[in-house]
């Protein structure tokens, strides 16, 4: 089905919209550039400082920063002791970058389906997937809306597993007054330019125990027992150990650099994202042709890494793909999070997952888009979408 823009639609003079943009101010261009010139950019001093702030700011005792959500999510698995022949139970909908980290240890992903109005994991269908073999959860707070964490808990103790939360989303989110990272066992959160806040690239781990950051610290750096900040100082021993084989993981200083600033403002800046869905959510209320965000019983707190609709193609005339071509013309970006992993011929041909398997994520993953958000998106910016939507649908 094609659909054509009305002529009368002046979109031609408009520059192009993205459906986000990373929020990077002077003070954060002024902190990067105080670090080049510091003639320190690899981990050292500023690394400590942004892991000290994120733990102020997560009210948790240990924070690890990395160089990606992704290398935090695989840390994690290793520090877990999480290898070969386990099972670890995660979402089907969601970045890839979930199974693959429970991949990349040698372990084997679960996927349990997601609840339809929340698109998060379906706590009540985990119990059912547990084994012998199983040794973790991976919650995924999908847009940054939390997961129900107190029964996922409840079933963690049950069975004694771990609990790694993927946060990629959720940085300044809460659940039931309480933020994510501030309880529980493990989150891992991502400092990528499209998230909440960013280090260019990056990620962190908020972790309750101590032993478990311990081993997150070694191993995040080849295994080697002390940091080069601390070896390559005037009063450092360059002397080292190695205890495990490990990886090349770390967060540089050049990266936390730009994150310092950032997590000043993030609070600041999720309130403004806060405002724009409410407008959102104003404006699409009582439309069939697409699904806004739905709400949830629990007290929580969404930080709205995105802005997450579903097309219903019936109402809407067309499908979710067309749509989003649609806006093209319109000069209007849109993000599409996430095409369900088990469709994926990798999953499919490597454990004989099937279109069928996951029915709930199948039909968020058909439909699901997201819509231009970001802090320092202007009224006139968010009210071109709306218009463009009003237009594409044939609102008054």
């Amino acid at each position: 089905m094609s659909h054509v823009v009305p002529k009368n639609i002046s979109q031609e003079n408009e520059d192009f919209l993205p459906f986000t943009t990373a929020c990077i101010d002077e003070e954060t261009i002024e902190s990067a550039v105080a670090c080049l010139r510091s003639g320190w950019v690899a981990t050292g001093p500023r690394v400590q400082q942004f892991e000290k702030d994120l733990s102020h700011y997560l009210e948790c005792p240990h924070s690890v920063a990395v160089n990606s959500a992704t290398s935090g999510l695989h840390l994690a698995l290793v520090a877990c002791g999480i290898g070969k022949g386990d099972e670890v139970i995660t979402t089907p909908l969601t970045f890839v970058s979930t199974v693959n980290s429970i991949i990349h240890t040698g372990a084997t992903p679960v996927l349990v389906d997601v609840e339809d109005n929340t698109y998060n994991i379906d706590v009540s269908k985990i119990e059912a997937a547990i084994t012998p073999r199983t040794k973790a959860i991976m919650p995924v707070h999908f847009t940054g809306l939390s997961v129900d964490l107190d029964p996922l808990y409840d079933i963690a103790k049950k069975y004694n597993l771990r609990v790694i939360e993927d946060a990629a989303h959720a940085i300044g989110s809460s659940y039931k007054g309480r933020k994510i990272g501030s309880f529980g066992d493990i989150q891992v959160y991502s400092f990528h330019p499209c998230k909440n806040m960013t280090t260019a690239e990056g990620g962190a781990i908020s972790v309750h125990d101590e032993e478990t950051a311990k081993k997150m610290r070694v191993l995040r750096f080849h295994g080697i027992d002390k940091d080069a900040w601390d070896r390559y100082s005037k009063d450092g021993d360059q002397n080292l150990n190695v205890i495990a084989p490990g990886y090349k993981y770390n967060m540089s200083d050049l990266q936390a650099s730009i994150g310092i600033p950032q997590l000043k403002k993030l609070d600041e800046m999720n309130v403004k994202r806060q405002k724009l869905v409410d407008r959102y959510q104003e404006a699409f209320k009582g439309w069939d042709e697409i699904t806004p965000p739905q709400n949830v019983p629990y007290d929580h707190f969404n930080a709205f890494h995105i802005y997450a609709i579903l097309v219903n193609p019936e109402a809407a005339g067309r499908t979710r793909d067309e749509l989003i071509t649609e806006l093209k013309n319109y000069n209007i970006g849109c993000g599409l999070h996430y095409p369900a992993v088990h469709l994926f011929p990798y999953y499919q041909e490597t454990y004989n997952f099937k279109r069928g398997d996951f029915p709930r994520a199948e039909t968020i993953s058909d439909r699901i888009m997201s819509l231009p958000l970001f802090p320092q998106m202007s009224d006139g910016q968010q009210n071109r979408v709306i218009s463009a939507l009003k237009q594409i649908f044939n609102k008054s």
